[in-house]
């Protein structure tokens, strides 16, 4: 099958063995994919993954082992942490802490820059008729983007600072701005941000216009960038609320003194709930179009890649179909 891999460099090739699904899982067939900055940082070093990258998909179930198959035929995206379902964690409801899971594209799971993956049939989510595979492609990253109104309780008079236009804090900020919350999306890039603007996000310039300090209830990091933790320690309230959603490969020396003078709340925040997503989707709450800069066929892998690591560039897809 088509694929695209990483052994310490980017690459494509035509003859990458299929995966075989096992008991509880559905083989499916990927329409489209979308290249993340977990992607970026893997090809840098983040976790020493090798193997097949991509963990945001659209695709069509062919075949299920066992239970589920009312999902064959199928249009699905899906949850990408692959839990043991019998540790302690799995007992608890908490499968995207397992010890002992899988995760799709990213840790001991080949991924969806490829023909085909495997997923369990608990994993997948039916896509609305209603939204385009384009779309769909954003259900991973949108569901990151809603897990944070699960892990906390918004106000509406919360006055929330998103740091960082890019995807996943363009989405973030869609996301929260739902809650009916004060959001502003700070970034340095006019045409990203005019992205959440044009859908009632209020935003800030961050070079031009530089944030106030001390003024937010609830600062979400999602720069991308090791010094974004340090910046909003400066810019969340005292008792206010740091929420990380920034994965890195490399680290940097950080002062946390503030976090115990100001008794500021750190939240580490990754995966989330697929259903508000999907729902935001087909209801037309959260328009994702105007973040797709280019789609690329999987043998353009490399371009698609360069593309994606370009300054400014927002949300590149590679079209298996």
């Amino acid at each position: 099958m088509k694929a695209i891999s990483f052994d310490g460099e980017l690459k494509y090739t035509a003859g990458y063995p299929a995966p075989v699904s096992q008991e509880g899982e559905a083989l499916i067939k990927i329409k489209m994919a979308g290249i993340c900055n977990t992607d970026l940082e893997i090809i840098k070093g983040y976790l020493g993954f090798k193997g097949i990258m991509g963990h945001e998909f659209v695709g069509i179930v062919e075949k299920v082992i066992g239970a589920g198959q009312d999902l064959i035929g199928k249009r699905v995206a899906g949850d990408i942490n692959c839990a043991c379902g019998a540790c302690d964690y799995c007992m608890k409801g908490l499968k995207t802490h397992c010890p002992n899971r899988k995760t799709l594209g990213i840790v001991n799971k080949d991924g969806a820059f490829a023909e085909y993956i495997t997923l369990p049939v608990d994993n997948l989510h039916i896509v609305p008729e209603s939204v385009a595979d384009e779309e769909a492609v954003f259900t991973e990253p949108l569901a990151a983007a809603f897990e944070i109104s699960e892990q906390i309780h918004i106000r509406p008079t919360d006055r929330i600072l998103v740091m960082g236009d890019g995807k996943l804090g363009i989405l973030i900020s869609l996301a929260l701005n739902l809650t009916g919350a004060d959001v502003t999306l700070a970034g340095k890039h006019d045409a990203k941000l005019a992205i959440a603007g044009a859908q009632g996000v209020k935003t800030k310039n961050t070079i031009t216009s530089p944030v106030p300090s001390d003024s937010y209830d609830i600062v979400v990091e999602a720069t991308g960038t090791p010094e974004g933790f340090e910046l909003a320690l400066q810019l969340v309230k005292p008792r206010g609320m740091v929420v990380l959603k920034s994965t890195v490969a490399r680290g940097k020396e950080i002062n946390l003194a503030p976090v115990v003078i100001d008794e500021i709340q750190i939240i580490g925040s990754r995966c989330g709930p697929f259903e508000p997503a999907l729902r935001a989707l087909s209801r037309r709450l959260i328009d994702v179009k105007p973040l797709i800069v280019k789609i690329y066929r999987p043998e353009q892998a490399k371009e698609a890649f360069e593309k994606a690591e370009e300054k400014g560039a927002l949300k590149v897809l590679i079209d298996f179909r």
